[in-house]
């Protein structure tokens, strides 16, 4: 029987379908260090892996595994996965992107009115006993209707994001490294602008782009301070995006005027000082955090490894080089 290795507890949507067919052997507990994972893992020797994005699946976990075939991450990031050892090994890594499309804009633009209202900090005030009444001054927020919206990453998440922000009546900026097709960008009333520009012109600069070598602090000192005092940045992508460091220093300092975060650098610590910003909103990485999402995205990363190990070709396959490399 085929063996499966699971790097955190998945919903029941995605271990019925594995325990059907396979062994399955599931980490219970978060934080297992890497020494730990391998042992395991050679002793378990799986065909298939299913990553979460906070578990690293590096060169010495493949390793460790000589019978390793996919990697089906349960996400559609895959920065926990060491992409180019895989696919140098002739191993499959799949992802699960549609699924989680329309939880996770609706949490990135929960992000955005909860830092514009002052949400967090007025329940934080209610609960403390400190409200004491209306007053004309009390928690002044931003608007959000009518205003700017700027995009950067324009795929499926960013474009749902667009589609909310259109309910607001707001003008849609994007950057991506690609173009949108024209009907896109007609459909969503979209412009397309270099990174700079949106900085500047957008009240509201939302992050939706893949991690990788060229996003890695795509947003530092200079770009913060391009955008300005009466601006707010969201992240619900991935943390590395974002230099935390020059983040702090831009909601302490002023050079903009609030953050809402779901993802940090260096998850799950953060940036020392971050915690004391009254004018961020930070949230545990709830972006697919949905019932309905989660298992979908269980049920997907299952069917995934299932394809990959029955020998056909994965819907969600990320390095399809590796089939072209079996074939020659």
């Amino acid at each position: 029987m085929k063996r499966v290795f699971i790097t955190l507890p998945l919903p029941a949507a995605g271990t019925d379908l594995l325990r059907q067919r396979y062994q399955v052997e599931v980490v219970e507990a978060e934080g297992m260090p890497e020494a730990e994972v391998i042992d395991r893992i050679k002793r378990l020797n799986p065909d298939g892996i299913v990553g979460m994005v906070n578990v690293p699946i590096t060169d010495a976990i493949m390793a460790a595994a000589p019978s390793l075939k996919v990697i089906a991450n349960y996400a559609v990031g895959y920065n926990n996965v060491d992409l180019e050892a895989a696919t140098r090994r002739g191993i499959l890594v799949t992802n699960t992107p549609g699924v989680l499309t329309e939880a996770t804009a609706d949490l990135a633009f929960a992000l955005l009115l909860a830092v514009a209202r002052r949400v967090v900090e007025g329940d934080r005030m209610v609960r403390e006993g400190r409200f004491k009444g209306w007053k004309a001054d009390l928690l002044l927020g931003s608007d959000v209707y009518g205003r700017v919206l700027g995009v950067i990453g324009f795929g499926r998440i960013g474009q749902a994001v667009a589609r909310r922000g259109l309910g607001f009546s707001m003008s849609i900026l994007y950057y991506d490294a690609r173009r949108a097709r024209p009907e896109v960008e007609s459909d969503l009333r979209a412009v397309f602008v270099p990174l700079d520009e949106l900085l500047r012109k957008a009240d509201y600069v939302t992050i939706h782009a893949d991690l990788n070598a060229d996003t890695r602090h795509l947003i530092s000192e200079r770009e913060l301070r391009l955008m300005g005092p009466d601006h707010y940045l969201i992240n619900a992508a991935r943390g590395p995006i974002v230099d935390e460091k020059a983040l702090v220093r831009a909601l302490k300092e002023g050079w903009i005027k609030g953050a809402a975060l779901d993802v940090y650098e260096h998850e799950p610590k953060l940036e020392p000082g971050l915690t004391e910003c009254q004018n961020a909103v930070l949230l545990p990485h709830l972006g697919s955090a949905t019932v309905a999402a989660r298992a979908a995205m269980a049920e997907t990363a299952a069917r995934n490894l299932i394809a990959a190990l029955e020998g056909e070709v994965p819907t969600n396959l990320v390095n399809t080089e590796v089939l072209a490399a079996k074939k020659s």
